[in-house]
């Protein structure tokens, strides 16, 4: 393809990203399928236009409305810019790829012409311009943000914007770390062991899954590593009764699994039965044979009545904003909006108070996030607590040093992870015990 056919399948996509209808991973992955004429350099720089754009949103809008003659910051627009501003094109080449020819942008309107002439050889950021666009996040969403993260707002935005990094969790049922990491050093891969997960290793770069034999062996799995610690932080152990309440594709469960040594008896619940059905190859895959997959009509589902109060572990990883993955789906910050916030809260609360039905006495409900606001994190455990006096808060420090080992990187009673600080996506965790019951007492909730 010529860099106009990239640049014109980039503008394509990004536009249909803006529609909403899918994240920007599975839009372009489909597009991908259904052109095959497409090499590796075809997708590695349609993909690197189409992220230049996503994560710089902002940034774009701003200089599009400073240099566009009132020109609309849409696709076609954003992509201009992002060439001249994120990835160094000459205005030249600007003009050269937008020539009108098959497969390549219509030519640049008089105004498109004065806003690349303008734009190129600038740097892309601005002395003027404000946090939530210097930060690459909506305006909105300011406030909340500033409120959790503080002095470290614009370092954690500017590390939220990077790329995320691609971390594999080593499936304990079927191999052990350093065996694994010289497995792919033989193939050609070079890893790193994570810092924080003793179960993670990080790839220097990235490489087709599907062509790893450690990962078609079911060796490997991917996982962020600060996702990889929240599943630690469950401490499963073999033969304990443990739910995964809100499994999804199965990530965490495979992980619960990995821990509980396969015995004893898992369930991954979801109110998706689709979701439930995606995570049956990769539970082949593992080798996690204890895993029972139970489809939820609703958080009120009769199955959480009927099992009230029989698991040793109750593990919550909660429907969120996400704003913790941003280095992964930088599109999803711009689809959020303030009633978003306000109804996944509700749902949050909704969730944990039906979990925490089904923890026993002395048993254990975690409760995680993947994202950085305090609405949604650390004031969901706090209402939580308020009106569910049978659940006491552990110190995370101390969980930390009982189901992981060594010095956990925050000595605090909730552990919140972040990019800037510890390399991971942005993720929070809460452990919650429910207290023996008296002799004499009726166990509540």
């Amino acid at each position: 393809m010529t860099p106009g056919a990239q640049v014109e399948a980039a503008i394509g996509r990004l536009a249909e990203i803006d529609k909403g209808t899918a994240p920007a991973d599975d839009v372009v992955a489909d597009w991908f399928r259904r052109h095959r004429f497409a090499g590796s350099s075809d997708r590695a720089a349609i993909s690197g236009h189409i992220y230049a754009v996503l994560r710089h949103r902002a940034e774009l809008d701003w200089w599009i409305e400073r240099t566009g003659n009132g020109l609309p910051a849409d696709a076609r627009r954003r992509m201009l810019a992002a060439l001249a501003l994120v990835e160094g094109w000459h205005a030249s080449a600007i003009r050269d790829a937008c020539d009108g020819d098959r497969f390549r942008p219509a030519p640049l309107s008089d105004g498109e012409n004065a806003m690349v002439a303008s734009l190129a050889g600038r740097t892309l950021a601005h002395k003027d311009m404000p946090p939530h666009v210097s930060g690459n996040y909506p305006e909105w969403l300011g406030p909340h943000l500033a409120a959790s993260l503080g002095k470290d707002l614009a370092r954690e935005t500017a590390a939220l914007n990077g790329e995320a990094t691609l971390d594999l969790r080593v499936n304990t049922l079927k191999g052990d770390r350093g065996k694994v990491r010289v497995a792919l050093q033989r193939a050609g891969i070079e890893a790193e062991m994570t810092a924080l997960s003793p179960v993670g290793l990080r790839l220097k770069e990235r490489v087709p899954l599907g062509q790893m034999e450690s990962f078609r062996q079911g060796l490997v799995e991917v996982q962020d590593e600060g996702s990889q610690v929240a599943a630690l932080l469950a401490a499963a152990r073999p033969g304990m009764r443990v739910a995964d309440f809100c499994a999804g594709a199965g990530g965490k469960t495979l992980a619960l699994a990995a821990s509980m040594n396969n015995r004893g008896h898992l369930i991954a619940s979801d109110i998706s039965a689709k979701r439930l059905e995606r995570a049956t190859e990769r539970l082949r895959r593992a080798g996690a044979s204890i895993v029972q997959r139970v489809p939820l009509s609703g958080t009120r589902d009769k199955w959480v009545k009927r099992h009230k109060a029989s698991f040793d572990r109750v593990f919550v990883d909660a429907p969120c904003t996400g704003t913790g993955t941003w280095r992964r789906n930088p599109d999803a910050k711009w689809r959020l909006k303030p009633e978003d916030l306000a109804e996944l809260t509700a749902l949050q609360a909704e969730i944990l108070d039906s979990a925490a039905r089904l923890v026993k006495p002395g048993g254990r409900l975690i409760y995680a996030t993947c994202s950085l606001l305090r609405e949604e994190d650390e004031q969901q455990v706090e209402s939580f607590l308020a009106t569910h006096s049978d659940f006491a808060l552990l110190p995370a420090w101390r969980v930390w040093r009982d189901s992981i080992g060594g010095k956990p990187p925050e000595k605090g009673a909730m552990l919140r992870l972040t990019p800037a600080r510890h390399g991971t996506d942005g993720f929070f965790v809460a452990v919650l015990e429910r207290k023996a019951v008296a002799p004499d007492a009726p166990a509540q909730g």
